[in-house]
């Protein structure tokens, strides 16, 4: 049997919570994803973005500063280093997807040279 405490308290805090639930959500607004076109990618770019997808939006976010399991890739190429301290360019980064680093698994037997290199020209989008 449930004592009668145990119902009171829940009266309150039941309702409580949901109020507090409500509050916080609500002012939580999800931004409707953009089309290619919408971000003005060419053809290369849209196939990159299709490869990112698949395979880097699990662990990094394109469009925002926070990270998920890796760093944010926002701004990529307009940093001077990545956050191994090695130069921001191409040849590296090709070097990071295709051996991986750290934590970030190899993608270089998974992707072929063309996704690679379409994956560049999404990148330099961000």
């Amino acid at each position: 049997m449930i004592s009668a405490t145990f119902l009171q308290i829940r009266r309150v805090l039941f309702p409580s919570l949901c109020l507090l639930a409500l509050l916080v959500f609500s002012g939580c607004q999800v931004e409707r994803r953009k089309s290619d076109a919408e971000l003005g990618l060419t053809s290369v770019q849209a196939m990159g973005r299709r490869v990112f997808d698949a395979n880097c939006a699990r662990c990094h976010e394109p469009y925002s500063s926070r990270g998920l399991h890796g760093p944010s890739l926002h701004d990529l190429y307009k940093r001077q280093y990545l956050p191994s301290g090695m130069p921001a360019n191409d040849d590296r980064i090709t070097e990071v997807i295709a051996r991986g680093r750290a934590k970030m698994p190899a993608f270089g037997n998974t992707l072929s040279d063309s996704q690679i290199g379409a994956l560049l020209a999404y990148l330099k989008t961000l």
